[in-house]
């Protein structure tokens, strides 16, 4: 009898963990690109990024129509090089070689330097790509340009063509807190990192331009803390994808481990940029469960902080993400 019930028990189990299994229906059968995406990020850096990309790539709701390879600032940290855009490009490409994605996406590098000046663009074909996209004229589909780094390109872009500016949406990672919405963090840095990449770049989206921007400064990308136990526990045994991403940020962690004390956490500051698009509500498209106020855009000075301008064109800037669903979402992709 004990060795029928077992039987009956583990009968059982393998009927329901095979119905689960062929509960999972493709979302391409259902879901189709509503927006296009150019991604511009510098993947050679904070692996944030990475995370970001993979999500971005398993999301069938964005049309990618390009991912552009940012630079870095040499003296920034993440053994920054002067040709860091271009090995964006190359990181980029192993990564699809990973996802068995190579070939799929228009890969194509930024300007491996900041922008000098305000008023100076710096040529290079991701600028190029941006451009191209925007002046489509064979779609309807929303544009939007995500960047979690600098802003050189698409500054660059703008300078280049500003017939741009009202045909694409910029959501950018990067800024420090606004006064009267947040805080800094202690021992914080201003400007931030980001911006301070290139501030005549910011400069020229902030001060010159009139594209359409929401803003996730400092304290909202902060609140994307991700569990170095949660990476190893649920990301790792997920395939070549998977343990990819986790040996990308252990191994930064063992490498930062030398002279800072990381604790047990780590910032996928980057990965709003899939909640702003990909994830974005059924009906009257946004990003209904993340919460921003209006703001004018204020000018940027030249040490990188904000300086109050009354003329300045109304800006998203967000106040909190839900990370819940930005995150439960990754892991399920």
């Amino acid at each position: 009898m004990k060795r029928y019930n077992l039987f009956v028990w583990i009968v059982a189990w393998l009927t329901v963990g095979m119905a689960y299994g062929q509960r999972s229906i493709p979302m391409s059968d259902f879901v189709e690109p509503r927006m296009r995406v150019i991604i511009d990020n510098d993947f050679t850096g904070d692996p944030d990024g990475l995370f970001q990309l993979v999500h971005h790539l398993l999301s069938p709701s964005v049309d990618i129509r390009g991912i552009i390879g940012s630079h870095l600032r040499e003296g920034a940290g993440f053994g920054a090089s002067k040709q860091s855009a271009t090995e964006a490009c190359e990181k980029v490409n192993e990564l699809l070689g990973v996802m068995e994605m190579s070939g799929r996406f228009k890969v194509v590098a930024g300007s491996n330097e900041p922008m000098d000046a305000m008023d100076s663009p710096k040529e290079s074909d991701g600028a190029r790509l941006i451009i191209e996209e925007a002046m489509r004229t064979d779609t309807k589909q929303p544009l939007y340009v995500v960047c979690g780094a600098s802003l050189t390109n698409i500054a660059s872009a703008y300078l280049m063509n500003p017939a741009i500016a009202d045909k694409l949406t910029l959501v950018w990672i990067g800024g420090q807190e606004h006064e009267g919405l947040a805080l800094p963090p202690p021992n914080y840095s201003v400007p931030e990192y980001n911006l301070n990449l290139s501030i005549p770049a910011a400069q020229t989206i902030f001060n010159l331009s009139d594209i359409r921007l929401w803003q996730i400064p400092r304290d909202v990308y902060r609140q994307c803390i991700y569990a170095m136990s949660e990476l190893i526990y649920d990301i790792e045994p997920l395939g070549a994808t998977g343990a990819y991403l986790t040996e990308s940020l252990t191994s930064l962690m063992k490498q930062l481990g030398n002279h800072l004390k990381m604790g047990e956490i780590y910032i996928l500051g980057d990965s709003p940029l899939v909640l702003m698009t990909a994830l974005q509500s059924g009906y009257e498209p946004d990003p209904a469960s993340s919460r921003y106020v209006m703001r004018q855009a204020p000018n940027i000075a030249s040490d990188g902080t904000y300086r109050y301008n009354p003329e300045g064109r109304p800006i998203r800037v967000y106040t909190q993400i839900d990370v819940r669903l930005m995150f439960e979402d990754m892991l399920a992709k």
